[in-house]
């Protein structure tokens, strides 16, 4: 039985109000790694249709996740491990990012609707409304056993989180 490659990048997954962006970048911090928002890679026409209230669809998404990949694709060239917050709701967006990827871990942030829904009342200034939480959890597709997805719920603090992901994936942060 051969040894899983280690960890050079992590995907932190899960549907909008989850807590990727804080758990991604505090991920990051605390493993001194790179760390990029999925938001940061969505074309203007993409965040204007959010913005106003419509939902995207594969085609939309399409350009945006092969940018993703393309940042996945050089940590991995480079040897500089990052961490990337993305929705990734689809195993086929999914299968986009890690495919071919033995270095890249996925981490699904796992949370009850209504409790995301009210994460997102709370939350302004940001494009994706709670408007379209519905068609983030009719777009997601909940990750099998063969995906070797670490799923984790979001009951826990951000900082509880991290510490949980870090135990589960046998990450050691720098001293």
């Amino acid at each position: 039985m051969s040894t899983p490659p280690d960890i050079e990048v992590i995907l932190v997954a899960g549907v909008s109000g989850s807590g990727k962006t804080t758990v991604g970048g505090l991920l990051a911090e605390r493993l001194g790694w790179d760390y990029a928002e999925a938001d940061a890679f969505h074309s203007p026409a993409n965040i204007a249709k959010m913005r106003a209230g419509h939902p995207l669809t594969d085609a939309d998404r399409a350009p945006w996740l092969r940018a993703i990949a393309a940042w996945i694709d050089d940590r991995l060239e480079t040897g500089r491990p990052g961490v990337v917050s993305c929705s990734a709701l689809k195993r086929a967006y999914r299968d986009r990012l890690t495919g071919g990827r033995p270095a890249v871990r996925t981490v699904m942030l796992d949370g009850d609707r209504d409790v995301i829904a009210e994460r997102m009342r709370r939350r302004h200034g940001h494009f994706f409304g709670a408007g379209l939480l519905d068609s983030q959890f009719a777009d997601l597709e909940r990750p099998g056993p063969d995906e070797h997805v670490l799923t984790v719920p979001i009951t826990d603090s951000p900082e509880e989180t991290v510490d949980r992901i870090i135990k589960a994936l046998d990450l050691a942060p720098p001293h």
